[in-house]
């Protein structure tokens, strides 16, 4: 399990009003964490403008031990205290080893066997997939893009993962929790 990897998801509720200051503050700390030893990448999920608050972060390092070296150093504590003011809740996070992220468990400490992520993730890709086809690509053909099976399959992978890693994973899990526990 150390070496596939490991991730942490962070959600930041913040402050209506202070989301330039944390998108500063955002600026601020990546380049810190890029240089953390093991960090791999980043990605940031932001609020829909004059509706939600909450910032999204997913971090992936090479290692679980890299990550937790990270996330519990003295150099993200200070900070994170640097931009507690701009939080209307505690900074909040989940650490998981490769793609266990996907499979969140609240109350649960552990993972679910593989083969049970396999049939929940693939039970989940597959709809999605054929919703792709059937919604996506039609809708760019209606905004005139033409077709091309490089564009199209770039488009509808991105909008895929998207919907299975922030959408539906999140809630399937929560749906079939007891089977995937079990």
């Amino acid at each position: 399990m150390e070496t596939q990897g490991a991730s942490v998801v962070i959600t930041h509720h913040v402050l209506d009003g202070k989301q330039t200051e944390y998108e500063n503050w955002l600026d601020e700390i990546l380049p810190v964490a890029k240089n953390a030893k093991g960090f791999f990448d980043w990605q940031i999920v932001r609020p829909i403008p004059n509706l939600t608050f909450v910032y999204t972060v997913i971090i992936r390092f090479d290692t679980i031990e890299n990550l937790r070296n990270w996330m519990e150093s003295d150099t993200r504590r200070k900070l994170i205290d640097k931009a507690h003011p701009l939080f209307t809740k505690e900074d909040n996070y989940e650490i998981k080893s490769g793609l266990d992220f996907l499979f969140y468990g609240e109350k649960e400490n552990k993972v679910p066997v593989h083969w049970k992520q396999y049939l929940a993730t693939w039970s989940a890709i597959f709809p999605l997939s054929l919703l792709m086809q059937l919604l996506l690509l039609p809708s760019l053909r209606l905004m005139n893009i033409p077709a091309n099976r490089y564009f199209d399959t770039f488009i509808s992978t991105g909008c895929l993962v998207f919907l299975v890693i922030f959408v539906v994973m999140p809630n399937y899990t929560k749906l079939i929790r007891k089977w995937l526990y079990k």
